[in-house]
């Protein structure tokens, strides 16, 4: 664009060009510039900014309004190995242009990429055997994936979870060996590993079920892991009225959680624990509250619950959180006090040990319990959030301060 004013690009073209997504998030959720949202989906597309893309589409942007040209082809997308970016070119407003013959030639052509692996083809591609350089990238808001570099070219490797996606629009049913050894091939926090659960997870059928429920006593943790979660997800994303998986998930998480012996898994075996609105559940959970690893404290405070009938917790369950809401672990003290603060038990001694927190050393864990604080109606919370230290520079709008406003709200109608 040229130097005058009327070339400027609007914040949100700017955002995307620039490839900063905390600004675009923050641009979008003041709705700064709705009117640019599909051009700016197509820049993002086109700059192979997949995660852009995707938090674009949840705003509303829809790839159908776009010029057929301006669209990156789906071939490059796949290519490029990033499933964030071939995941908003099969959007479902546009997944009908690819004839089937397409999709079955783009399946072909990642599942090359995943056979050979991204160094064999890059240097394919490229003639090079110069130095490769490997960086881990996050890909969508979830999920990460490895980005190979040689030369002037990058090529990410989540070519598994791409191919998986293509599979599943196909109709095709992957095995559960496949899906899991491309998930293992790859670690929990790729996007290989969360394409193959969540497409396990919707099967919900007694031959998935059982085949995760049988990594179980597997000696390797890494499946044990892949079982526990694809068993999780299975109950935790059915929406059904019969909800078929919720007694034996239950049964069976509670048992596992006695002799699990790896951190990893059992805090995955604890977190599915607290999917379940259930005293057997937290009796559980609350029998770790003391391990020694923070990541099974944090899996304990987060999965503690109250009950409807009285809207209290019992008196293990309040305990336990009061001493986790001391705990040295600033991420645990935070999971803790998040738990008080929505739950429905307003006896007096959580909002104190809320209000103890508003002098926390941790900045997250003050705003935590001023936003429980007016939850619960205590005044307390309106002190609390005027000595809060300032957000750090470009932290995202704070939803817990718009809590202290609400009670300000009621407090004055009264």
């Amino acid at each position: 664009m040229g130097s005058g004013a009327a070339d400027v690009d609007p914040p949100l073209v700017a955002a995307v060009r620039a490839g900063d997504t905390d600004l675009a998030r923050s641009l979008l959720l003041e709705d700064d510039g709705p009117e640019m949202l599909d051009f700016a989906f197509c820049l993002a597309v086109g700059t192979y900014s997949g995660a852009l893309a995707q938090m674009l589409l949840d705003h509303g942007a829809d790839p159908s309004r776009c010029e057929a040209e301006a669209l990156l082809p789906l071939r490059e997308a796949v290519a490029s190995g990033s499933p964030a970016l071939c995941e908003a070119l099969l959007d479902g407003r546009v997944r009908n242009t690819y004839s089937k013959s397409e999709l079955l030639d783009m399946r072909d052509l990642a599942r090359r990429w995943h056979e050979k692996g991204v160094e064999t083809e890059l240097r394919r591609l490229t003639g090079s055997q110069g130095t490769l350089v490997r960086t881990r990238v996050q890909d969508d808001e979830y999920y990460s994936v490895d980005e190979y570099a040689l030369g002037a070219r990058t090529v990410r490797d989540g070519h598994a979870a791409i191919l998986t996606r293509l599979e599943e629009l196909l109709g095709i049913r992957t095995s559960f060996q496949e899906l899991m050894a491309r998930a293992l091939n790859h670690g929990q926090d790729h996007t290989a590993w969360g394409n193959a659960t969540i497409l396990l997870a919707h099967r919900r059928d007694q031959e998935t079920w059982a085949a995760a429920a049988a990594l179980r006593t597997h000696p390797e943790p890494a499946r044990r892991l892949f079982g526990a979660e694809v068993l999780r997800l299975t109950h935790l994303l059915d929406d059904s009225d019969e909800d078929a998986f919720a007694g034996p998930a239950l049964d069976l998480f509670i048992d596992w959680s006695t002799e699990e012996g790896d951190v990893t898994v059992l805090t995955e075996v604890l977190v599915a624990l607290g999917d379940h609105a259930d005293p057997r559940a937290d009796a559980a959970l609350v029998g770790y509250a003391g391990h020694p690893d923070a990541r099974v404290r944090c899996a304990v405070a987060r999965g503690l619950s109250s009950w409807p009938e009285p809207p209290a917790f019992s008196d293990d369950v309040r305990e336990t959180l009061l001493v986790l809401m001391t705990d040295t672990d600033a991420v645990v003290r935070q999971s803790a006090c998040l738990t008080v603060a929505v739950s429905r038990d307003r006896d007096l001694v959580f909002a104190d040990a809320m209000a103890a927190l508003l002098d926390d050393a941790d900045r997250r864990v003050q705003l935590v319990a001023v936003y429980g604080l007016a939850l619960h109606d205590d005044e307390r919370c309106v002190s609390g959030a005027d000595r809060l230290p300032s957000a750090p520079p470009g932290t995202p709008h704070e939803h817990e301060l718009d809590a202290v406003w609400r009670y300000e709200r009621r407090r004055d109608s009264r």
